[in-house]
């Protein structure tokens, strides 16, 4: 049987969504598990759920005494539902926080195939949903305890269900409620996750297509009334809720403090200027790089076709808001990318121009070695000789997707050479977030933290005396490991800490501060190990040492005391 026909067959009726959704779990399944908690959105958002599990709060949003008036609570409470399925606040696993993102991204591509089998064929809806399941940037993001896979998914449900709607009403067809139901369902939800970024989406959709097709009639097919209140009593309750319970704090905070800087400059020092997104697009998308010309140029040939009009519709107009914005993230543009793969897809309908070919063999080459030398740049920068076996299986893996692509695709089997890259690609992302990362122990200072503090008999989790006092590094996967209650302080705070009998945790920076801090209050401590390494979210080298808090007596610690101290794998 060929792949022609293999994929006809799996096209068929909800196979091809199911298919798509099974790539997506594949892809996204490893990070899952192996990754520890990330910083700092991840650790963030996760740390905020706890709290709400802990304190039976499902409505106002916080960091440890902090409000965080950012987004909606929307993934929250996904995040919590999960939790309470399959684990609980106390054990800290952040697997179960990510659950929701490793759905949502599985929902995105099932949406994506389901969307584009009504304009496009199902062979190509097929292929769309398996190209955006298995790109880099979706299944980066199905890991991550955070907004975005879980908008894509709820995101590309409305648009899929809006494409099936429009492509209904050009076919004269009955348009199924269900249809209806999942656009609505996919509006509110995108809405209650991330507000107006959803929306967004739809609206600018809605207004090109109207704007190209000089009409719109079909709007009037989307149910209004009843939909509208589908809407209402998924988002006002908690509109409401968090309005009565901050007074209205939340809303002025979210649009002052978060919103109102992303659309003035680069928000935290994440600016970077027009066409940035565009330039990086092939590494977004692969291992699929090597369609993106071709997917380009489907875009223009194929513009008068209703399929291609709506995910133009669909691609350009987001995609330029996203340009347009001062702050850029990596993971912005992903309610863009289902339209990008349905374009995609769509040109393995004909055979591939000749430059189409060249220049997407040339960008798959160039992706797979730019990520095989990323995966070289953590082994040099972080390994130690025990990682080099899986540093370079994920660099072969990396640059195989890449080039065995490429050659394929020259070779004129472009349907073959996507899905070779497409297996190879995943294997790679696999070996990287499921063992190599994980691996590279000067990366995972809090994790390691944790279980020196563990070892020593010092976690409060354990039963020692609590909280811990932490000066000098204060990454919010710290306060998911160690607790909501993890004080951040001061040298001054750090010694006080000790003087009660209780742990502390200084950076080395603060040691100075710390010792002279301990002995105005007449006490001294007892190191009870070190932990050395990077922290990636400020690029700072740490040294992180463990005291116990058990005050003991000036003189009974000798000059060879710090021979003991047990110490973590240095970088």
């Amino acid at each position: 049987m060929t792949l022609e026909s293999r994929l006809d067959d799996w096209s068929r009726g909800w196979r091809g969504p199911l298919f798509a959704a099974l790539v997506a779990l594949i892809a996204g399944l490893p990070g899952l598990f192996a990754m520890p908690p990330l910083d700092r959105d991840e650790s963030r958002f996760a740390q905020a759920t706890a709290q709400m599990l802990e304190t039976d709060d499902m409505v106002v949003i916080k960091f440890q005494d902090q409000p965080r008036f950012k987004k909606p609570v929307g993934i929250h409470w996904l995040q919590a539902a999960s939790v309470t399925t399959f684990s609980a606040a106390e054990d800290r696993g952040i697997w179960a926080y990510r659950i929701p993102s490793l759905l949502g991204a599985m929902l995105a591509a099932a949406a994506c195939a389901w969307g584009a089998a009504a304009l496009l064929g199902p062979k190509t809806g097929l292929l769309a949903g398996g190209i955006l399941g298995a790109t880099l940037l979706l299944s980066t993001e199905a890991f991550i305890a955070k907004t975005d896979a879980a908008l894509c998914g709820f995101t590309t449900l409305a648009m899929a269900a809006l494409m099936r709607i429009y492509a209904a009403h050009l076919a004269g067809e009955t348009i199924n409620r269900w249809t209806k139901l999942a656009f609505w369902i996919g509006l509110a939800m995108g809405v209650l996750i991330k507000g107006p970024v959803g929306l967004m989406v739809v609206v600018l959709s809605i207004a090109a297509l109207w704007i190209w097709d000089r009409k719109a009639p079909w709007l009037k097919d989307l149910g209004w009334g009843w939909g509208v209140t589908v809407l209402a009593a998924i988002v006002l309750p908690w509109a409401m809720m968090i309005t009565v319970a901050t007074d209205g704090a939340f809303w002025s905070t979210a649009v002052t403090g978060d919103l109102a800087p992303k659309l003035a400059g680069g928000q935290e020092s994440h600016g970077a200027p027009f066409g940035v997104y565009t330039l990086a697009a092939f590494l977004l998308v692969f291992p699929a790089s090597l369609l993106l010309p071709a997917g380009l140029v489907q875009g223009w040939t194929g513009r008068n076709e209703a399929g291609i009009r709506f995910a133009l519709c669909w691609l350009i107009p987001t995609w330029l808001v996203f340009e347009i914005l001062p702050t850029k993230l990596v993971h912005y543009t992903l309610p863009a990318v289902p339209a990008l793969a349905m374009l995609m897809a769509a040109a393995l309908r004909a055979p591939l121009g000749p430059i189409s070919r060249v220049i997407g063999a040339i960008l798959s080459v160039l992706a797979g070695l730019l990520l095989a030398a990323m995966a070289v740049y953590l082994q040099v920068e972080h390994g130690d000789p025990t990682d080099i076996v899986w540093t370079t299986l994920t660099a072969l893996l990396f640059a195989a997707a890449g080039a065995v692509g490429a050659v394929l695709l020259m070779r004129g089997t472009a349907a073959i050479a996507l899905v070779t890259a497409g297996a190879l690609g995943v294997a790679a992302h696999a070996a990287l977030v499921g063992v190599l990362v994980p691996r590279l122990e000067p990366l995972l200072l809090s994790p390691r933290l944790e279980k020196a503090l563990e070892q020593a008999d010092l976690a409060p989790r354990g039963g020692a005396p609590g909280p811990v006092a932490v000066t000098g590094y204060a990454e919010p996967s710290m306060i998911f490991l160690l607790g909501t209650t993890t004080q951040l302080t001061d040298p001054a705070g750090a010694a006080q800490a000790v003087a009660q009998g209780r742990p502390a945790v200084v950076e080395g920076r603060q040691e100075k501060a710390f010792q002279a801090a301990l002995a105005a209050l007449g006490q001294t401590a007892r190191p009870a190990g070190v932990v050395e390494g990077f922290d990636y979210s400020d690029g700072d080298e740490e040294r992180l040492t463990l005291y116990r808090g058990a005050p003991i007596r000036p003189g009974e610690m000798g000059d060879e005391a710090g021979e003991d101290i047990p110490v973590e794998a240095q970088p």
